[in-house]
């Protein structure tokens, strides 16, 4: 008989997505099982680009200090067009990432491998390491009534088979699971069991892809380049160490070659040196060769631009990453669009596995990272379209413009680096109060700011303030509170908020929580003051569980960072309360008076104490 147990969370497929779940979870304290086909991870992999609101999220899991310390950093971008007198040449240079509300306003580049061995360290951590090599044969819903309502029940049942199996090892074992989550790419078995279709459609573009450390004398090897040129489009992505990437588009003509008669890739009908001699053309008139004593990394891509049908099964079942999107690689997305389906979704299950949210908070993953999904596409149709448009030129007018092409590049810079990522209003992102704070656009991350600790003047990066730790954030922007109007206001906001019905009490205070609402509710005020003159004590007790709770907006003690928090939230005087979800996102704005509002929001997705 089969080997069967019980988990709250299987995951099925150990890439990005994957292994991102499988550590929030296991952060958590979720009882997680993370599977894998694959006998080992990978070494390095295919993905390599990680965009700024990532390093914020891998920051809120405390992973981003390693992340930035073994990846390349990628701060300027070059554009090469062709030149009048033949090859090509410069058109200018410009910062990679344009959202000017990036923390770290670069793109990092580090092969998947040792991102995800990061995310694989944290995991081992917290006791989780991935079952492998296992593959699930067989998964099945009870979608009954009672089975899909009970909270105790464990609906998904999923045979997995050890693909190798040991001598003294059962062939097959039955996980029975409270939600499944398919992050097992872009061929998902998850997906194809469910019957959700992949949409959209496949471009005629066929890129080449090359890993390895050039001998070379061009100048901007070591900055994302786009060159245009007269032979065809090339993208240098810089790596970690002396490795750099180049995508390298074919020809129509070379692409028919390298497409078997089913239409797919087979990269045995070209020669590396083929795909190296188109480099060399487009890189003319500068040079431009290859290492012959070493392995070159070579593989070739049919861009693909699909988002699947639907994201979830009755919200018990879930596909994430590849598994329910494909795009092209130029805009660097894939492996940051994965982990931030990921992001998103844990914490919701999460809070219904804890009893804290209704199960229906569960239907805005799709809500949110659907709508996302197809705005990615929509941007990389058009991205690609212009990246693999023929160059403008005296011969043809036509093409694509140097001009064009840096316009859509700064244009989109909001969207491709996650900085300008907004959700749509749901339960979870209420607009009723955006004119509160005019720069704070709810749905969208919480951007960073410096603020001082009140008691001690050191300062903090707010974001940092706002960890992955499963808590809803209460902000308070108190005003100053030397006037004696804004002090009556914060008076009545901490009785109306803490008091008897109040939302901290009501939907924050668990049973077995020894830490009242500080479970569910993280509350950090944030001041109108100088550093000289505020005392942190001026808050309402309940207010302030922790003299590291209390912070003003004012100037660090060396001049430079801090004192601009309420003017670049467009917060005003009168102050403002600022919900941020668990995962980093403005979910609503309330006025001081407007406990009351913030008890509806709470309402609308939360179960009472």
């Amino acid at each position: 008989m089969a080997k069967e147990s019980n988990v709250d969370v299987l995951i099925i497929g150990a890439g990005p997505a994957g292994v991102m779940a499988a550590n929030a979870f296991a952060k958590a304290g979720v009882n997680v099982k993370i599977v894998d086909k694959r006998p080992k991870k990978v070494a390095a992999g295919q993905a390599d680009g990680i965009q700024p609101r990532t390093i914020e999220v891998f920051q809120s899991y405390g992973l981003a200090d390693r992340l930035l310390r073994e990846g390349n950093q990628m701060q300027m971008a070059a554009f090469y067009n062709p030149a009048p007198s033949g090859g090509i040449m410069r058109d200018g240079r410009a910062p990679d990432v344009t959202a000017p509300t990036a923390r770290w306003p670069f793109e990092l580049t580090l092969h998947q491998g040792a991102i995800e061995a990061i995310l694989l360290d944290s995991m081992r951590s917290y006791g989780l390491e991935i079952d492998r090599p296992l593959q699930p044969t067989e998964i099945v819903l009870d979608d009954s009534e009672e089975a899909l309502a009970s909270a105790d029940s464990y609906p998904v049942k999923v045979t997995l088979q050890h693909v190798d199996p040991k001598p003294t090892q059962q062939e097959t074992e039955v996980v029975n699971a409270k939600y499944v989550i398919g992050a097992d790419g872009a061929h998902s078995w998850v997906r194809k069991q469910l019957g959700f279709t992949m949409d959209g459609e496949q471009t005629e573009y066929v890129w080449g892809v090359v890993d390895m450390i050039p001998t070379t004398d061009f100048p901007d090897i070591r900055n994302r380049t786009a060159i245009h040129s007269n032979y065809g489009s090339c993208m240098i992505i810089p790596r970690e160490g002396d490795i750099v990437r180049l995508y390298i588009q074919l020809s129509d003509e070379d692409a028919r070659e390298v497409l078997n008669t089913n239409g797919r890739i087979d990269k045995m009908l070209w020669t590396p040196q083929r795909l190296m001699e188109i480099a060399r053309r487009c890189f003319k008139p500068y040079t431009i060769e290859f290492p012959t004593n070493t392995h070159l990394n070579i593989r070739f891509k049919l861009v693909g631009q699909r988002v699947a049908s639907n994201f979830s099964k009755k919200e018990r079942i879930f596909i994430a990453g590849d598994a329910c999107h494909t795009h092209s690689p130029k805009a660097g997305q894939g492996m940051n669009a994965s982990m931030n389906d990921s992001h998103n979704l844990v914490w919701k299950i999460t809070h219904v596995l804890r009893g804290w949210a209704d199960p229906s908070i569960l239907k805005t993953y799709e809500l949110e990272r659907r709508k996302y999904a197809q705005d990615l596409i929509d941007f990389d149709r058009k991205f690609s379209a212009l990246f693999s448009g023929k160059p403008r030129t005296e011969e043809n007018h036509d093409g694509v413009s140097h001009e064009e092409f840096l316009a859509a590049f700064q244009t989109f810079g909001g969207f491709t680096s996650g900085i300008g990522i907004q959700y749509s209003p749901s339960p979870i992102t209420n607009l009723a109060h955006q004119a509160l704070a005019t720069n704070l656009s709810i749905g969208a991350r919480m951007p960073p700011q410096t603020i001082l600790c009140a008691a001690d003047a050191r300062p903090f990066e707010l974001q940092d303030l706002l960890p992955s730790d499963s808590r809803f954030k209460v902000v308070v922007f108190t005003g100053n509170l030397d006037a004696e109007t804004q002090r009556a206001k914060v008076d009545l906001f901490a009785k109306e908020a803490a008091g008897e019905g109040g939302f901290l009490l009501k939907y924050g205070v668990r049973t077995g929580a020894e830490k009242g609402w500080a479970s569910v509710f993280e509350v950090l005020t944030v001041l109108v003051g100088t550093k000289e003159t505020v005392n942190y004590t001026s808050v309402p007790a309940v207010l302030r569980s922790h003299w590291t709770k209390v912070f003003v907006d004012d100037l660090e003690v060396k001049g430079i960072n801090g004192g601009t928090a309420y003017s670049s939230y467009g917060i005003p005087p009168e102050g403002a309360v600022v919900i941020v979800r668990p995962d980093g996102y403005v979910g609503m704005i309330a006025p001081l008076e407007g406990a009351k509002a913030l008890d509806d929001y709470f309402a609308s997705f939360m179960k009472p104490s």
